[in-house]
């Protein structure tokens, strides 16, 4: 048993929160919930499992919900891990946390581990997509969350990092439909980010853009040069690299859905957004801030 806790955000998760749990049981010693008041079994099934469960309104954003059950849980283990609730970590994984974590040097803070994306029922192993370096695991007091409104990370404030050799899975089980519904309003959250890196509205402590860092700081990096292609051609550019220059063909027909969804309609979708509100606003920096917090309840104004 590894000196580590897991922290998992759930809202409504029962479909998921059995398989995430019992893949953590070989190596966590505690578990705890971060729930949004779920209206199904969620808590009911975590507590069976004997996780731990606080409940949380949601507060409209991943990483304020994160870093709330970081300030809020307690921590007294060495280590820390992030998991969402329709992930799970392979048995090869939970091994090597076991056997691994207890003997690492006291200069290493952080632990990178890949990600495996399976959609309809298909590892999605092309088009970039794997092996994907996340992040997940480090010393209690030396992460935070990154306060972004998408594509937030833990900021690691010190020490060292290193990569785990095996994987944990994503494996959302709610199907298309539930799929396209939180990517409609994932691309609400990224259109603000987008504007948010062309006009600052408010500055992040985030994980520093770098063409030769980690992945991360280079996907960070990337998506700073993103935003400032024009609209409506980028995500044209962004599916015919993943889908035919990283052969995301080969990923076969559930592929097919994922990279023309993921990769395409789901950044054509954030452009859109964001026309929408220049269409309403303009360019205008103080216009967009305030059509944002009318239409959306989102406030970025500073102070």
């Amino acid at each position: 048993m590894a000196d580590i806790t897991v922290i998992i955000l759930t809202y409504n998760e029962e479909k998921h929160i059995e398989r995430c749990i019992r893949s953590l049981k070989p190596f966590a010693k505690r578990v705890v919930l971060v729930d949004s008041l779920s209206t199904d079994r969620t808590v009911e099934i975590a507590d069976s499992l004997g996780a731990e469960v606080l409940q949380n309104r949601w507060p409209g954003n991943h990483a304020i919900q994160f870093q709330w059950g970081l300030d809020n849980a307690h921590l007294t283990t060495e280590w820390v891990m992030k998991l969402d609730a329709d992930e799970y970590v392979l048995p090869e994984l939970a091994e090597e946390i076991s056997q691994k974590l207890p003997a690492l040097d006291n200069d290493i803070g952080g632990i990178y581990m890949k990600r495996r994306v399976f959609f309809m029922g298909k590892w999605i192993k092309y088009g970039g997509y794997y092996p994907t370096w996340l992040l997940r695991i480090w010393r209690n007091g030396k992460g935070r969350m990154e306060q972004r409104w998408m594509d937030e990370h833990i900021k690691l404030v010190e020490g060292r990092t290193i990569r785990f050799e095996h994987d944990f899975v994503d494996d959302n089980l709610h199907g298309l439909t539930a799929w396209t519904q939180k990517h409609n309003h994932y691309a609400t959250r990224e259109a603000v980010d987008i504007l948010n890196i062309l006009y600052g509205f408010r500055k992040y402590d985030s994980v520093r853009p770098n063409l030769f860092g980690t992945q991360e700081e280079r996907k960070r990096w990337l998506k700073m040069k993103y935003a400032s292609m024009p609209l409506f051609l980028r995500p044209a550019l962004y599916f015919t690299m993943r889908y035919f220059l990283k052969a995301g063909f080969l990923d076969g027909r559930p592929g097919l859905v994922w990279h023309t969804l993921q990769g395409g309609w789901y950044r054509f979708l954030v452009d859109a957004k964001i026309y929408e509100i220049y269409h309403k606003a303009g360019r205008d920096k103080e216009k967009i801030l305030d059509l944002l917090a009318k239409e959306y309840d989102i406030n970025l104004k500073e102070g």
